[in-house]
């Protein structure tokens, strides 16, 4: 089931398996009564899938947002305040990434225990299992601390973080002060949930055309990963922050694909938080948005394709109840004519001059949006300018959008040659529940220049508020303490101010029934804002994350 001659399928079911009745012949595997995973033989994936399935049933590929200074946010002050001194006591933090070293002694306790309450590695394939996952292996702390205590961990607790991204992210919200670098974690008193993610399936990336060596993750793990956050939040009965560090540029932009409304499904439950980032993509040229001038019929969209590009995947959104259709002229001027709209289609096209192939899929409506998607999917793409037409039908509203593959999915040579660097935050940074964070750098007070950008495709104001992630210092997978930045380092950050709050409300009980709205409109209320700057902004949010600020409106508020 869980190999790669099966392929993964999400379905949002709504507890009526009766919608699951048409998979006949698939194993079904229930995520809990909003979420199924269908899993069908890697053979049904071919040219017909998207109409066959649906294009939010396929899972979309998510990659890191960080690449290879508390002070700025207020918690060094918050911390010297006695009545306060907020730590995260109490609080569960669940990071979902590449992995953790726990061996590092900044995720040590004071008596040499780890700090890891459970971690649920999804690669390494044992009997057992956590919950009904039927994937992976689960350690708890006292296996984390056996293998501490041994001469060799890893004969204990073989899993391992490869990468350093889930280690930076759970140092930054939790880790312990090491002076000697100038490091000091967010929350160092709260505990951690890990969840190490396996990789995505050859099947999945063949189907995107992202190379086989690219580090990437399936949305129904992901999904299960913050599942699995949540029932030991629940078993443990204590309040948690889930924290991711992942973003796609696949999907609408509207927060409306399955990863988006889950998480907005789990954050708004009382004691849970759930943080995202928006994404490194602002500056990078990935994102085009058009209107069509009604004059002439159409809009020219051109792309610069890299040399060697092996392939990628692109799409155009179209906003109801507007119709589009597109021609295609190659570098070497081959012209593929206008393919009219239809409610579902399927192309192979096939070039006599390059060895291109393009294949297209049209959904004049597709079904978690209700508006048009055009899938294109290019494989062995030819180098230099592309001119796609983009045609509207009649005179009703025309805008459309076009985004191209995040980070390392596509080549940074492969842009639009007049590209929009807004509407540019990834998913899961679109869900309308979740706190979705920017980076900037507090020593100059700058905006980080890669920074995916707002709002929403649908104008909900995404990021709602910025936090450090410009040259970050924390260590990575071989205890050496590095600079981070992206807005994945600033989403760890704010994982470990959250959870300070959360110690606050709940663990203290000055306000136990905390979620993700409550405590985003107390970090809005507090965050700094310069004055000549109208807020919020498609770039800041509601401006700066200032913890003290918070509690300083709290006392306003109530009097004290």
């Amino acid at each position: 089931m869980l190999g790669e001659d099966f392929a993964d399928l999400i379905l949002f079911y709504l507890n009526n398996p009766a919608r699951l009745d048409r998979f006949k012949d698939a194993i079904i595997h229930y995520m809990n009564e909003s979420f199924a995973v269908v899993h069908v033989p890697v053979t049904q994936i071919n040219i017909k899938t998207v109409n066959t399935f649906g294009y939010s049933a396929m899972p979309k590929l998510f990659g890191l947002t960080s690449e290879l200074s508390t002070a700025a946010s207020g918690v060094g002050r918050v911390r010297q305040i006695s009545n306060l001194n907020l730590k995260g006591t109490g609080v569960l933090i669940g990071i979902i990434d590449t992995g953790i070293d726990y061996t590092n002694p900044v995720f040590l306790k004071s008596d040499g225990t780890t700090k890891i309450v459970a971690l649920w590695d999804q690669s390494i394939e044992t009997e057992n299992h956590p919950f009904n996952t039927y994937y992976g292996t689960e350690y708890r702390a006292d296996q984390i601390n056996l293998a501490l205590n041994s001469t060799n961990p890893l004969e204990i607790v073989p899993s391992v973080d490869n990468n350093g991204h889930g280690t930076m992210m759970a140092a930054v919200a939790v880790g312990n002060t090491d002076s000697s670098v100038d490091f000091d974690g967010v929350a160092p008193d709260s505990e951690l949930i890990v969840v190490k993610l396996r990789q995505a399936k050859s099947y999945l990336k063949n189907f995107y055309f992202v190379p086989e060596d690219v580090t990437c993750y399936q949305e129904n793990d992901i999904m299960w990963g913050v599942q699995y956050c949540y029932q030991v939040a629940q078993e443990l009965n204590r309040p948690i922050v889930i924290c991711l560090g992942i973003g796609t540029s696949q999907g609408a932009h509207d927060g409306r694909s399955p990863l988006a409304r889950f998480l907005s499904i789990v954050g708004d439950a009382p004691r849970v938080v759930v943080v995202t980032p928006a994404g490194n993509e602002g500056n990078l040229g990935r994102h085009f948005f058009g209107r069509i001038d009604h004059t002439v019929g159409y809009s020219t969209v051109e792309l610069n394709v890299g040399s060697n590009e092996g392939g990628f995947s692109m799409e155009l959104w179209g906003t109801s109840p507007g119709i589009f259709s597109v021609d295609i002229l190659s570098p070497n001027g081959e012209f593929i004519s206008r393919i009219p709209a239809r409610l579902q289609l399927n192309r192979e096209i096939s070039f006599v001059f390059e060895r291109t192939v393009i294949f297209i899929d049209y959904m004049t409506t597709e079904t978690e949006t209700g508006d048009q998607l055009i899938l294109m999917r290019f494989r062995d793409a030819t180098e230099g300018l592309w001119r796609i037409n983009v045609y509207g039908q009649g005179n009703i509203s025309n805008d459309f959008h076009i985004w191209l593959p995040m980070g390392d999915m596509i080549l940074t040579s492969t842009y639009f040659i007049q590209p929009d660097n807004y509407t540019t935050v990834l998913s899961p940074g679109t869900a309308v529940v979740p706190i979705t964070i920017t980076a900037y750098n507090p020593i100059n007070n700058s905006l980080y220049i890669n920074a995916s950008r707002g709002y929403t495709r649908n104008n909900i104001v995404k990021p709602e508020l910025a936090a450090p992630g410009v040259n970050y210092i924390a260590p990575n997978q071989n205890k050496e303490f590095v600079r981070y930045t992206g807005t994945g380092v600033a989403s760890a950050h704010t994982a470990g101010i959250v959870a300070m709050i959360l110690e606050w409300g709940v663990v203290r009980g000055n306000y136990p029934s905390l979620d993700s709205v409550e405590i985003k409109n107390f970090l809005i209320r507090g965050a700094k804002r310069n004055l000549n700057v109208p807020y919020p902004n498609r770039d800041w949010g509601y401006g700066t994350i200032d913890i003290y600020s918070v509690f300083d409106v709290l006392r306003s508020d109530t009097g004290s």
